[in-house]
C-alpha cells in the first residue's frame, strides 16, 4: 500500500489544528487549548515513529513539541523548522464561519490561525509525517518545533525553552518560520507580472513602553499646575504626532532595489513621500511602509476615579517598533518627547534581528520556488512585527521567514492576519507544501 503524500493530508491537517481553540488572550489563567493542540500534534508524529518531547513552558497548559529527523551530515549544523500553535481570540458573531471550526469551503480553510500560523504548522506536521513514513534522510539534521505562547510575545514559550532548555536547540545553526516565502504579484513594464515571494531576512524590534506621571492630587475645582492627566496627555500627543526618520537597512533597500527591477517604477530612498508611493503594489504597502522607520503608537491610557478629584498618577502605553540599530537614537528621541515629568519603562523590550539574504539556505529556498513558479523570484523583506525567531536570534542561530504560499494577486493577505474571516486558499496550501518539502529536501 503506497503512504499517503503530504499533499494528500495537509488540508485535512490544517483544518484539525484550526479547529483546537488554541486562544492566546496575553492573561495565563485565560489562555487555554495549547496543551490538548500540541498533545495532539505530539500523537500525530508519534504514529509515524518519531521520538518527541513535550514540554510545558513555566506553566501547566503551555505545551510545546519537538521532534528531531536524522540528517545525511551529522557534522553541519541542524536545521529549526518552528512553528506556533496559539492564535489570538476571535469574536464568533462577527465572523462569516465559527472562527474554530476549520471550515473548508470556497477554495479555502477558514478560520482563525488560518494564516497565523497553522496553515504552515499543518505543513510541517505533513511533510514530518510523510519524511518518516518515507525513510527520507534530509541533508542535515532538522529539528520541528511547535511552540505556544508567540502571539503574547513568546515569553512562556519560544523564550523559557531558550532560557531553561538550551539544550533543546544543540547544533541548531539555522531556522525557519513564519510570515515569509508569501506572493506578492506585481505588473511589469511589458505587460506580464512577476511573482515575488518575500523571504524574512528581519524584524523591528517588539518593545511596548508605559509612561507614568505623578502629581498632586486634589479637588477637580481649584487651580492645578501640575495635573498628571495633563502631562501623560500631552507627552502621549507628541509621541503620536512624531515622524521618526527614514531608515534604509539592508533588508529594506533591497527589497525596493528589486521591487523598483522589476516594475520599472522607482521605490528608490529618494522618491518623495515613498510610504504613498508604495500603495502602487497594493495593501502589503502597510507592512513594508512600516519598515522605513521607527513607529511609537499610543495604545492605552489610564487616570482617575472620579469626576471631581484630580488623580495622582495618570499611565499610558505605546507600541514601540524599533529599527535594527536603531534603539539608542529611538530612546533619546522619546525622552524629549515625553519631557522631564513623565517617567517611562519597558513593560516588554525584544531586540530588532536582522540576518543578511545569501548563503546556502537562501540559494535554497529560491531554488524551491522557481522549481514550482517559473515566474517566481525570492526577495527579502523586514517584517514590521515580530516572532519567536527573536528568542532563537540570542543563541546566535540564523533566522528566516519561509512559510511559502502563491496568493491570489487580489488577496489582502496582510488584512487576514488577526482579522475576522480568517482564512488561507486550498491551493496556496498545497503549493507551499510542495515548496517547502522541496527545500527541506535541499536544504
Amino acid at each position: 500500500m503506497t503512504t499517503p503524500q503530504a499533499t494528500e493530508e495537509v488540508v485535512d491537517l490544517v483544518s484539525r489544528l484550526i479547529q483546537f481553540d488554541t486562544s492566546n488572550t496575553g492573561v495565563p489563567e485565560t489562555t487555554v487549548g495549547e496543551a490538548e493542540c500540541a498533545r495532539w500534534v505530539e500523537q500525530q508524529l508519534q504514529e509515524v515513529g518519531y521520538e518527541t518531547e513535550y514540554i510545558e513552558s513555566g506553566m501547566p497548559g503551555r505545551g510545546n513539541v519537538f521532534a528531531r529527523l536524522a540528517g545525511a551530515d551529522s557534522s553541519r549544523g541542524a536545521l529549526l523548522v518552528h512553528v506556533h500553535l496559539d492564535v489570538v481570540p476571535a469574536q464568533a458573531e462577527d465572523w462569516s464561519v465559527h472562527p474554530f471550526s476549520g471550515a473548508i469551503r470556497d477554495g479555502y480553510v477558514w478560520g482563525r490561525g488560518a494564516v497565523d500560523m497553522k496553515d504552515m504548522a499543518g505543513m510541517v506536521l505533513a511533510l514530518a509525517r510523510q519524511f518518516k513514513r518515507d525513510g527520507t534522510v534530509p541533508p542535515r539534521d532538522i529539528v520541528f518545533a511547535f511552540l505556544a505562547d508567540e502571539e503574547a510575545g513568546g515569553t512562556w514559550g519560544s523564550h523559557w525553552l531558550v532560557e531553561n532548555r538550551p539544550d533543546l536547540f544543540d547544533g541548531i545553526t539555522e531556522a525557519v518560520g513564519e510570515v515569509g516565502g508569501f506572493s506578492l504579484t506585481v505588473d511589469r513594464p511589458d505587460g506580464t507580472v512577476r511573482r515575488l515571494y518575500l523571504v524574512e531576512t528581519a524584524e523591528k524590534g517588539l518593545s511596548w513602553m508605559r509612561l507614568t506621571c505623578d502629581a498632586t492630587a486634589g479637588h477637580g475645582s481649584f487651580l492645578h499646575s501640575d495635573n498628571a492627566v495633563t502631562e501623560i496627555a500631552s507627552a502621549v500627543a507628541r509621541i503620536g504626532a512624531h515622524q521618526f526618520p527614514l531608515v534604509m537597512t539592508e533588508s529594506v533597500s533591497e527589497f525596493l532595489k528589486a521591487l523598483s527591477e522589476e516594475t520599472g517604477l522607482d521605490f528608490s530612498p529618494e522618491t518623495p513621500d515613498l510610504e504613498t508611493a508604495l500603495f502602487k503594489i497594493g495593501n502589503l504597502a502597510r507592512i513594508i511602509g512600516a519598515t522605513l522607520r521607527d513607529t511609537a503608537n499610543p495604545t492605552m491610557l489610564s487616570a482617575g476615579y472620579k469626576a471631581n478629584v484630580i488623580p495622582q498618577q495618570a499611565e499610558a502605553v505605546i507600541d514601540c517598533r524599533v529599527l535594527p540599530g536603531r534603539q539608542k537614537e529611538f530612546e533619546a528621541t522619546i525622552d524629549e518627547l515625553i519631557g522631564p515629568n513623565v517617567k517611562r519603562e519597558w513593560i516588554t523590550h525584544l531586540d530588532a534581528y536582522e540576518t543578511t539574504f545569501d548563503g546556502h539556505l537562501v540559494d535554497a529556498m529560491n531554488d524551491a520556488v522557481v522549481a514550482h513558479d517559473a515566474d517566481g523570484r525570492t526577495v527579502p523583506y523586514m517584517l514590521s512585527g515580530g516572532t519567536d525567531a527573536k528568542a532563537f536570534a540570542k543563541l546566535g542561530i540564523r533566522c528566516f521567514g519561509f512559510a511559502p504560499l502563491q496568493l491570489p494577486p487580489d488577496l489582502d493577505f496582510a488584512a487576514l492576519f488577526h482579522g475576522v474571516d480568517e482564512r488561507v486558499p486550498v491551493e496556496s496550501i498545497l503549493f507551499g507544501t510542495k515548496v517547502l518539502e522541496h527545500f527541506l529536501r535541499h536544504s
